[in-house]
C-alpha cells in the first residue's frame, strides 16, 4: 500500500509537470527578475531571443526528480492522514471522514518532508529558468556541479527556508479546498466523479498559489541570489529590500500567472492521482 501510493504520486506528479512547466518559467523570470514589464512582455522576450526551447529551460531535472518529489508530497500525506484518522486509505471512504484539521496537519507535514526534498531541486531549476542570454549552466548536473564548487554543500539548499515557509502551511490549505470541494459535489454514498476531481482539484491550485506567491516571490529571488541576480542574506533582508525599492505589490508578481497555470495542472494533477488509486485499491463492493 505504501509503495503503491507514493507511486500514484510520482505518475501524477510527472504529469502535472508536463502541463504546467512553460508557464512556470516565465513566472520564476517575472519574479527574480526586473527585466520584463508584464505576462505578454515576458513571454515575447523568452520566445524572440530563445524560442520555443526557452520556455522549457529547467525541466530536464525536474523530469528525472518529479517522482521522487510527487511521491513524497502524495505519499507523505496519504500516510499522515492515515494515521491522523487510525484508518486503512481503502476503507477511509466507508468510514468517518477526516477533519478539516486533519486534512490541512496532513498536508502541512507533506509540505515540511517535500521541502527537505525539494530544496536542492527546486534551487537548479529556478538557476536554469533564470538564464536568458548567458548560460553560465550548462544543464543540471553541471548546475549542481559550479554550485558545490562556488557555494559548497549547503549553497543547494538556498532558499531553503523560504521554500518550508511557503510549503508548509501551503500544503496544508492544497489538500483542505481539494478534499472541501470534491465532497460539496459528491452525492452522499457515491464515489466523486470526473468533474468533481478537475473542479476540486484546480480550485485547490488557485486557493493554494493565493496565499504562496508572496514567499514563492522570496524563495524564487534568495535562490537567484548571486547567480545573476541580487544578493540577499536572507529571507528579511529579501523582503526588506524587495519592499523598499518596489513597495508591497512586489511579492504579487506572478499572481495572476500562477492561478492561470495552477487551475489546470492541479487538475490534471489530481485526476491523475484518483484515478491511479482507484486502479491500485478498488473500492469493495
Amino acid at each position: 500500500m505504501f509503495i503503491l501510493e507514493f507511486l500514484a504520486g510520482s505518475i501524477s506528479g510527472a504529469v502535472g509537470l508536463a502541463v504546467g512547466h512553460p508557464l512556470d518559467t516565465v513566472k520564476v523570470r517575472l519574479q527574480a527578475q526586473s527585466a520584463y514589464k508584464g505576462i505578454f512582455h515576458c513571454v515575447a522576450k523568452t520566445y524572440s531571443h530563445e524560442g520555443l526551447h526557452g520556455f522549457f529551460k529547467g525541466m530536464a531535472f525536474p523530469v528525472l526528480t518529479t517522482g521522487l518529489v510527487s511521491s513524497v508530497v502524495f505519499g507523505s500525506y496519504s500516510n499522515a492522514l492515515d494515521y491522523l484518522t487510525q484508518s486503512q486509505r481503502g476503507d477511509r471512504s466507508q468510514g468517518k471522514p477526516a477533519s478539516a484539521a486533519q486534512v490541512f496537519t496532513a498536508g502541512c507535514f507533506s509540505g515540511l518532508v517535500q521541502a527537505f526534498v525539494c530544496a536542492p531541486i527546486d534551487l537548479v531549476k529556478v538557476r536554469l529558468q533564470g538564464q536568458t542570454t548567458a548560460n553560465r549552466y550548462r544543464g543540471p548536473f553541471h548546475c549542481v556541479a559550479v554550485i558545490l564548487k562556488e557555494e559548497g554543500p549547503k549553497g543547494l539548499f538556498k532558499g531553503g527556508l523560504a521554500l518550508a515557509l511557503r510549503d508548509i502551511p501551503c500544503y496544508g490549505l492544497y489538500f483542505l479546498p481539494y478534499e472541501v470541494t470534491r465532497k460539496a459535489l459528491t452525492k452522499s454514498g457515491e464515489q466523486p466523479g470526473t468533474s468533481a476531481i478537475l473542479i476540486a482539484g484546480g480550485i485547490a491550485g488557485v486557493v493554494t498559489w493565493a496565499f504562496a506567491t508572496p514567499m514563492d516571490v522570496v524563495k524564487a529571488r534568495l535562490q537567484m541570489s548571486g547567480a545573476g541576480g541580487r544578493e540577499y542574506n536572507g529571507v528579511l533582508h529579501c523582503m526588506r529590500v524587495s519592499i523598499r525599492e518596489e513597495g508591497v505589490r512586489v511579492f504579487f508578481k506572478g499572481l495572476l500567472l500562477n492561478s492561470v497555470r495552477a487551475f489546470p495542472v492541479n487538475a490534471v494533477t489530481f485526476l491523475t492521482y484518483e484515478s491511479l488509486m482507484k486502479i491500485f485499491f478498488p473500492p469493495s463492493r
